[in-house]
């Protein structure tokens, strides 16, 4: 005679019965419930955030898996489907290393983020600063122009937030004031600093003959020489604008967040450069008016 098993309960029904519970308690409690729309508004904005970091980047189609997985386990939860739900609930206890390991650039940008003066220029800059940094953009536009015509190759680092000390000691220190004249003679061929890339920070061609880290992400295009696999590997570790210059053709392009955007014309190059490098100055001018 055959002997029947009982197959230990993996707390069936318990991610229902918890949310039941947590709805009863919010009906009876209205402090509770103000707390819940805090709780809910942050976990929001936290996941906002998260995507606008990881959007464009690889890791975007990682989120996607996880989130596949999760809502995997909270079904195989709710129609009680016990090996499945074992197994992704145990996965699920290690995906906190797993996602530190898998989005640790993304996540080491966001804290650097956090420390920087980001925060500061989300309240408004002084519209002379704003104005200087468009006419540097004139500026690099010019000199980048000129060397797309003569074909030239070229590999410019605009810094942002996040400070690239390290990247400026690897190179050259120059400090000095943006001139397209000074830019193009940099990437002369044949010169001392034309190897290697310019890193503006602060307004400033801070460095020249600087090293970048490379990006050898399997699915990027075999064709990208070293000027555009650094420009790359650059903008994924950190939060700065790169224009480059293809030696070959003579094509300009940028990259930002771990993207290349190709042969980029000198007006588009100009508009991408203002959008992402000019500050706001709209609340500075309300500030202003209401001093007055």
């Amino acid at each position: 005679m055959l002997k029947t098993v009982e197959i230990p309960s993996i707390e069936e029904g318990s991610l229902v019965d918890n949310i039941i519970n947590y709805v009863d308690a919010l009906r009876n409690s209205p402090t509770q419930l103000i707390t819940f729309i805090i709780d809910i508004t942050i976990v929001i904005l936290l996941a906002v955030k998260f995507f606008q970091l990881v959007k464009g980047t690889r890791a975007l189609q990682l989120l996607k898996g996880i989130f596949f997985l999760i809502i995997a386990t909270i079904l195989s939860s709710i129609f009680s489907l016990r090996i499945l739900n074992m197994i992704l609930t145990s996965f699920m206890t290690y995906g906190v290393i797993l996602l530190i390991i898998m989005f640790q650039p993304e996540i080491r940008r966001g804290l650097e983020q956090l420390g920087s003066n980001k925060v500061n220029r989300f309240f408004g800059i002084d519209e002379e600063i704003a104005n200087k940094v468009k006419e540097n953009i004139f500026k690099l536009t010019i000199a980048t122009s000129e060397l797309s015509q003569s074909k030239t190759g070229a590999l410019i680092v605009i810094e942002k937030s996040i400070k690239l000390k390290d990247i400026i000691d690897s190179g050259i220190v120059i400090n000095s004031e943006i001139s397209p004249q000074l830019l193009v003679n940099i990437f002369e061929p044949k010169t001392p600093l034309h190897d290697g890339a310019v890193i503006i920070s602060e307004s400033k061609i801070m460095a020249a003959a600087c090293m970048l880290p490379l990006a050898n992400d399997k699915n990027i295009p075999k064709t990208l020489g070293t000027r555009h696999r650094s420009a790359l590997g650059i903008s994924k570790e950190t939060d700065a604008i790169v224009v480059v210059v293809s030696e070959e053709t003579g094509k300009i392009s940028v990259a930002k967040n771990g993207t290349l955007i190709a042969d980029v014309k000198e007006d588009a190059l100009k508009q991408i450069l203002i959008k992402n490098l000019v500050p706001k100055i709209e609340d500075n001018k309300k500030k202003k008016m209401k001093r007055k």
